[in-house]
């Protein structure tokens, strides 16, 4: 069924239920309250005789005795220390990217298996979008153990009322006070984080814990202190022997007592434990926020009734020099409601109801938090039983009109049924069972021929494969320079590379080697562009560059490790790395080199008859990479290198070498593909003939 524009923020604490039913108000910085329920338990819920799944599930049936969650939406709270809240600064990043990251960022922050959480997330206010880009972007993740929410659910399914938002206790609170008290904030395109809004710290105490909330209106950080109102009867128990039950009707009588000087001087202790957390806190957040600027404090809970208890925070809260102003709100400016907001006992409790309104708040306009803690499971099976009537009504409506077309299909073969037809039908049936049974044979001959024809592709496949690799061996051979006359020369003048080793591995990914290969050192400077090339004489049209795309695929990755002495003193443009990336890797580049005189290119490679140039980039090579080249250094020749053994002065001649390595790719897919091609084109040649 349709939920209606009303909704219900109930918040179950732990002395009492809290409930405040909104709609829509007639201007954005109002909603209207009609309905509000206090309920307090007989016992506090943390003490040991309690049995607190009986006392709320009581509580729940007496709320739903006097009022009615019909048709309305339903909002509830959990504990902040039931859930994880974390805020993250994102790098700049494309905005439709955002999502990816932030699940990663879940996996690195949620402690537990996401399988095993409930968790959302939202985009916070302030940051900025340039060309798809997000800057200054901060992201809130939030996230609860799904046993925790389904236990916070179990009562409201016991008493058959739909929940549809689970929030956490303090991103209510900051939804409340940013709506409530930070009306007069600049639109976040205009937000400033070097000097953001002064911020306000909400200081909620509830039974056992207080949430602080520090914001600005754009930013929030939260914390859970294990200290509350129950902490003051117990301290009560203790230093005046008191029972429980004595203890919190003195705690909330402070001021009639017959000593109140006992009284205050017992919960002392309390006090300043409560005020050295706030302090803490609040100096941990100066810390981290060091722009930050504390406006002044406001505090709720109806703990905060105890006399004596905010002008105590006010005097010491601060440094010596600046007090913080501690607010203890006595309305909420922008509800309203005379039926509500006028009626004593909310006027009295006031101070509990924060949550309540926040949570409705989530549910009628625009909040800074709205995070849905849900599991989607329950989501999609209430969509499933809302649809339900109406695809019974569809199933019926298809059914009967099946039922009535089967009648006319029935009667139709009625009128045509005649045992004449029987002499007809059975020839028919021979044959087509004669059809079957030659199919299957022809499908168990062809079978065999296709376990046949596998073997013999097995069978030459080794063959095959010899070939391509002799023909890249030989790409590799003819990209290596040679020099004739090379014992003619001095060393340094010799055109040759020398060659230790060729080693080569199977890549899964080529598109990964080569980004590897291809990205800039870690620490290495990125060069500035060059300057534009000067526009074409009048009349010439600029030479268009061809664009390389980048390898992609399984292949082979080949490394080549040598060195060579083409050195010479002073010619630096051709000696080290240059002279490897002038012969060997422009060689390795080329799409077809000469052959040596007296060899053939082998047929199979050759694009038209008679070919000459030996067509390396068709058998798939390329890319080749210059690996970390070193420094030259001189270093002695040896006798197997072909040198005199010793200078005239019984030396070993000097000279500079340069030791390099190369690693390109291979990819036979494309030599078979290239191979394919030629054939195809050969065929069409002897056809055209």
């Amino acid at each position: 069924m349709a939920r209606g524009k009303a909704i219900w923020g109930i918040d179950i604490g732990q002395s009492a239920l809290k409930a405040l039913r909104c709609r829509s108000g007639e201007t954005p910085d109002q909603i209207v309250a009609d309905a509000f329920d206090f309920i307090e338990y007989p016992k506090i819920l943390s003490q040991p005789e309690a049995n607190a799944e009986e006392l709320i599930r009581d509580a729940l049936t007496q709320f739903l005795s006097r009022n009615s969650v019909r048709g309305d939406r339903v909002a509830i709270s959990v504990s902040g220390q039931s859930g994880l809240a974390r805020f993250i600064k994102l790098p700049p990043v494309e905005s439709k990217k955002i999502p990816d990251i932030v699940k990663y960022e879940a996996r690195q922050q949620i402690p537990f298996a996401l399988e095993d959480v409930v968790w959302d997330y939202q985009q916070m206010a302030g940051g900025s979008e340039e060309d798809g880009f997000a800057l200054e972007t901060e992201v809130g993740l939030f996230a609860m153990k799904r046993d925790q929410v389904n236990r916070a659910l179990a009562p409201f399914k016991s008493a058959g009322i739909e929940v549809d938002i689970v929030q956490l206790a303090p991103l209510a609170l900051y939804n409340y006070i940013a709506f409530d008290q930070m009306q007069d904030l600049p639109p976040p395109d205009q937000f400033d984080p070097e000097n953001p809004p002064p911020s306000i710290v909400l200081l909620s105490l509830g039974t056992d814990t207080t949430d602080l909330v520090v914001t600005n209106g754009y930013r929030v950080w939260q914390r859970s202190i294990p200290l509350g109102g129950n902490h003051f009867t117990k301290v009560l128990t203790k230093e005046l022997k008191l029972t429980f039950a004595k203890a919190e009707h003195l705690k909330r009588n402070a001021s009639q007592a017959p000593d109140p000087k006992a009284v205050f001087s017992a919960m002392r202790q309390v006090f300043n434990d409560l005020l050295t957390e706030v302090q803490r806190s609040i100096g941990y957040f100066s810390g981290i926020d060091r722009r930050a600027k504390i406006g002044k404090v406001v505090v709720l809970g109806n703990a905060m009734k105890l006399p004596g208890l905010q002008r105590y925070l006010g005097q010491n809260l601060g440094s010596d020099s600046a007090k913080y102003d501690v607010i203890k709100l006595e309305t909420f400016r922008g509800l309203v409601g005379p039926g509500v907001v006028d009626a004593p006992s909310f006027k009295e409790n006031i101070l509990s109801f924060a949550t309540c309104y926040g949570l409705a708040l989530q549910g009628l306009v625009d909040t800074k938090i709205h995070t849905n803690l849900l599991p989607a499971e329950l989501l999609r099976d209430r969509l499933i039983r809302a649809k339900k009537p109406w695809a019974v009504a569809a199933a019926a409506v298809l059914l009967l009109g099946c039922t009535v077309n089967a009648f006319g299909h029935w009667s139709a073969w009625r009128t045509a049924r005649t045992e004449a037809f029987a002499d007809v039908t059975s020839p028919a049936k021979a044959v087509v069972s004669k059809s079957q049974s030659l199919e299957s044979e022809y499908g168990a001959e062809k079978g065999r021929f296709d376990e046949m024809q596998q073997i013999g592709n097995n069978l030459t496949q080794g063959v095959e494969g010899r070939l391509a690799w002799l023909k890249v061996t030989k790409a590799i051979n003819l990209a290596i320079p040679r020099d004739p006359n090379a014992l003619e020369k001095p060393v340094e003048e010799r055109e040759e590379l020398h060659i230790d080793t060729i080693q080569c591995v199977k890549a899964q990914s080529l598109e990964a080697w080569y980004n590897g290969r291809n990205a800039p050192a870690p620490g290495a400077e990125v060069a500035e562009p060059e300057e534009e090339p000067a526009a074409p004489p009048a009349g010439e049209e600029a030479a268009e560059v061809e664009e390389i795309e980048p390898p992609s695929g399984e292949g082979w990755v080949f490394r080549i490790q040598g060195y060579h002495y083409h050195n010479k003193e002073g010619d630096t443009a051709h000696e080290g790395a240059n002279y490897v990336r002038e012969t060997l890797m422009k060689n390795l580049s080329q799409k077809r080199l000469p052959m040596p005189e007296g060899e053939k290119v082998p047929p199979e490679l050759q694009a038209k008859p008679d070919q000459t140039d030996f067509p390396v980039g068709d058998l798939g090579v390329g890319f080749p990479f210059l690996i970390d080249p070193p420094a030259i250094v001189p270093s002695t020749l040896s006798v197997r290198e072909g040198f005199p053994p010793n200078e005239p002065n019984g030396e070993d001649p000097k000279v500079r070498v340069f030791d390099f390595v190369v690693e390109f790719c291979w990819q036979p897919s494309k030599m078979t593909a290239e191979e394919e091609g030629t054939e195809g084109a050969e065929d069409a040649e002897v056809a055209a003939n």
